[in-house]
């Protein structure tokens, strides 16, 4: 069955969009007073803001749907203005998500990445998901709960692992 797949990847990327927002109002809710500021808050200096992980995680799925429609990549700008942009960000790419048609032939067919100047990767649709996409996607996303933990803002694994919340069961 082979859109099953596919629509798998979309499913992972929708559940890991909504835990991006989770996050994101969990830490607004904390900084309530700072407002946009806190999207430029780092871990470290040379390491991007947490307003670009927020984008930065958006890409992955964002590059998944135009990978989808046949569409060469296209990173979104890496700097957000303001929060509500942040939250708008999130809820279109989750939107683009649920309207792109997955057919799990695109698993087969190779992707070729520019890295650089003189740099690519040239893999088949299934290692362009899961060596690329997915742990670049996780990579972000911790990246932006770190942020907000180093921070002071009250987040766990529980936040982290929203997707799993609703199959917890009890006793």
């Amino acid at each position: 069955m082979p859109e099953e797949k596919m629509e798998s990847f979309k499913r992972l990327f929708v559940s890991r969009l909504d835990t991006l927002s989770h996050i994101l109002e969990v830490s607004m809710n904390h900084f309530e007073n700072e407002g946009d500021t806190i999207l430029s808050y780092r871990l470290i200096e040379d390491m991007h803001p947490f307003g670009t992980q927020i984008v930065f995680t958006c890409n992955q799925a964002h590059n998944f749907t135009r990978w989808c429609e046949g569409k060469a990549m296209e990173n979104l700008p890496p700097e957000l203005k303001s929060l509500s942009l942040a939250k708008k960000l999130i809820e279109h790419t989750k939107q683009s998500l649920s309207n792109v048609k997955a057919d799990d032939k695109k698993l087969l067919e190779v992707r070729r990445i520019e890295l650089s100047e003189n740099q690519y990767l040239e893999l088949p649709g299934i290692e362009y998901l899961n060596d690329f996409l997915i742990p670049n996607g996780y990579f972000h996303l911790v990246t932006a709960y770190n942020i907000m933990r180093m921070k002071g803002v009250q987040l766990g694994k529980v936040n982290y692992m929203m997707h799993l919340v609703s199959k917890v069961r009890y006793t």
